[in-house]
């Protein structure tokens, strides 16, 4: 490992000399200047050349990743201005065709997906493989009345049936929205309900963390109250319970053995078809059902995946993910790389945290992808890779769901691999994709995301709109990107699109996330804005405290909130204890000093308090807003938006702590 500083930046790596001369962004660099658009020395000229000429960079990234289409477009923009704008008009497309174009343009024998399952046996499926089983599902689908715009969900876990059921779905026209099946019944309905499918697929239970959780009832729980649903599909995980045929619902084998034989016959419809509905968290209310099109994935995902990703046909792609989580749409669009996806269902840390890193070495994985969260843990028991497990076909480690603190980015490289790329990557749902990650041209340095992704105009805004750089502000897109969301189920006039988005800034995307760029261009994710603390009116990132808090030994994990206090507002930490650990006067007075020190005056707690364990969302992400909202005695609802909702109760329950 090479810890050279630069300024305040320690380089963890320098590109090597094949991602400096092969990897697939320098590849389209030296496409870019063949095809008369430009020489460009670096990351950084070439970037800025994107965000200059916007819909030139759409245009050759369409022909660059080679987008298969039965009509080409007319312009890139009809529409051009946000909130609203008009992608690819005239384009016609299939967006299922274009992720398995390697089963009838390139080797259909090649391994599309490799699948564990916690306690399962291991399932390894061709690119011809599971051509075959689209279509078999595709036409079950139609002979069902599935018909173009319809909508099928899924309660699944991270297995081949949930990738084969959004694949038929698209295949068709229709629209595919999935929840994990450790999603409570209340939470299921509050998404469903909004969107109205026609077909519901769904397991009959699932393992996690060494047990079994029979859900069988479930499917019918949920056509008792959406009254939409037509037709149900049992997938059966763990018992053979409700996969019976009967009038209204078939067993996943006897649809495709219905549709066996049939191939898929891609329908052509326009660039921003909607393909996918993903939800907010829905912690502070309803969940917001939030409409991504076929051509803005595509492109998108497409651009990250081949370029800043550096993936290609050979390479393995791994990523913990739920299918209740935007990374699981993320991970499947690896497809279109002709790479092999390894999809695992089951709990990252059972029996242990080592778990996860077998199974690269097993699989040969070369882009392994996580949460922050998970690789904290892994520092924080002392799991030593490097040691245990042969991992020399890694070459790329994605860390997102939380900022990635620096202390972990030296653990990668001290503990697992010395010479990979570490990409922390920030995005989300409502892009269905990043605005900031890796590149293979440049350095990591420590604690910072490499840089803004190609053709994301994205900047730090202050509260006046001005840019700012080396100092907090409010992560915004000044230009419109294709994988911006077509729009909001039920959203007439675009009046809840515009209120998310376009409030903060007119004609700019706010995103609703603090960061903090630096000249480089790297950028280092702070929190979300609505949980931003502002003691004494001072504004200050949650990660800011995270950093400081979560690397000294005591503590397993950490929570930092606002509450009202003396009509001002007080910052409130509690910590999750190591085992054996206490919160004594000497602790407390241990972490305001590093607080104090390395952060400042204002970032010191006014209260510090021992809890249980921190509540997350089901996606990985720590409820700020919901504690505080508890704090202030306002009502938290949605509970079932949580992977762990007791722990809110057991914070309430210490609620005289807070006073």
């Amino acid at each position: 490992m090479s810890n050279m500083t630069t300024d305040t930046a320690i380089i963890l790596r320098q590109p090597s000399a094949y991602d400096l001369q092969h990897s697939r962004m320098r590849v389209f660099m030296r496409w870019l200047q063949k095809n008369g658009y430009g020489h460009f020395v670096d990351y950084a000229t070439l970037y800025q050349w994107s965000i200059e000429n916007i819909d030139r960079f759409w245009a050759t990234i369409w022909d660059y990743t080679r987008v298969r289409f039965s009509q080409d477009f007319d312009r890139v923009r009809g529409q051009p201005d946000m909130p609203g704008v008009e992608w690819f008009p005239g384009a016609r497309l299939n967006f299922a065709e274009n992720l398995l174009r390697e089963a009838f343009e390139g080797d259909p024998t090649r391994t599309a997906l490799i699948a564990h399952s916690e306690g399962g046996a291991r399932n390894e499926m061709s690119y011809g493989e599971l051509y075959a089983n689209v279509g078999a599902l595709a036409y079950f689908l139609q002979s069902c009345g599935l018909g173009t715009d319809d909508r099928v969900a899924g309660v699944v876990g991270n297995t081949p049936e949930a990738l084969i059921g959004m694949l038929a779905t698209t295949v068709i026209g229709a629209i595919w929205s999935s929840v994990s099946p450790d999603f409570g019944t209340n939470a299921i309905v509050d998404r469903f309900g909004q969107i109205e499918p026609k077909i519901l697929i769904s397991v009959d239970g699932y393992k996690y963390n060494g047990k079994s959780f029979d859900i069988h009832e479930l499917a019918d729980q949920l056509c008792a109250r959406i009254s939409s649903i037509e037709h149900v599909i049992r997938v059966p995980q763990c018992t053979e319970t409700g996969a019976l045929d009967n009038p209204g619902s078939t067993s996943w084998n006897r649809a495709l053995a219905t549709g066996h034989g049939h191939r898929p016959q891609f329908k052509q419809l326009p660039f921003e078809q909607p393909i996918y509905i993903v939800y907010s968290s829905g912690t502070t209310g309803q969940p917001k059902c939030i409409v991504h099109g076929a051509g803005g994935t595509l492109l998108q995902h497409s651009k990250e995946l081949m370029l800043h990703c550096d993936l290609s046909p050979g390479d393995v792609l791994f990523y913990y993910t739920t299918t209740g989580w935007m990374m699981w749409n993320w991970l499947v669009s690896g497809l279109v790389t002709g790479a092999t996806l390894v999809l695992y269902d089951g709990s990252p840390s059972h029996p242990d945290l080592n778990m996860l890193w077998a199974l690269a070495e097993a699989e040969t994985v070369t882009h392994f992808g996580t949460s922050a969260r998970w690789i904290g843990g892994c520092r924080n028991t002392g799991v030593t890779p490097a040691r245990w497990f042969d991992l020399e076909s890694l070459r790329f480690i994605f860390s997102t769901g939380s900022p990635l603190l620096p202390e972990d980015f030296d653990y990668v490289y001290a503990s697992v691999k010395t010479d990979l790329i570490l990409a922390s990557i920030s995005g989300g749902t409502d892009i269905l994709s990043c605005f900031v990650g890796g590149c293979p041209l440049l350095p990591v340095i420590r604690g910072e995301i490499q840089c803004k992704l190609l053709g994301m105009d994205v900047a730090a805004y202050d509260d006046h709109g001005h840019e700012v750089l080396d100092q907090r502000g409010e992560l915004v897109c000044r230009q419109p990107a294709p994988c911006m969301p077509v729009k909001f189920w039920n959203d007439p006039g675009m009046h809840r699109y515009r209120a998310a988005y376009f409030e903060t800034f007119p004609n700019v995307w706010a995103h609703g996330d603090t960061i903090e760029f630096n000249a480089r261009g790297g950028a280092m994710i702070l929190g979300r804005s609505d949980a931003t603390l502002n003691p004494g009116g001072v504004r200050i990132g949650s990660a800011e405290i995270y950093r400081q808090v979560e690397t000294l030994p005591e503590i397993a994990d950490s929570l930092v909130v606002s509450q009202p206090w003396k009509d001002d507002e007080r910052v409130v930490l509690m910590v999750v204890l190591n085992e054996a650990q206490k919160l004594s006067d000497d602790l407390i007075a241990r972490i305001k000093e590093r607080i104090r020190e390395q952060a400042s005056p204002r970032h010191v707690p006014a209260k510090i308090v021992s809890i249980d364990d921190v509540p997350y969302t089901r996606s990985g992400k720590k409820v700020e807003i919901a504690v505080a909202n508890m704090l202030a005695g306002r009502a938290v609802d949605n509970r079932e938006a949580l992977a762990n909702p007791e722990s809110l109760d057991r914070i309430s329950g210490i609620s005289t702590l807070f006073k």
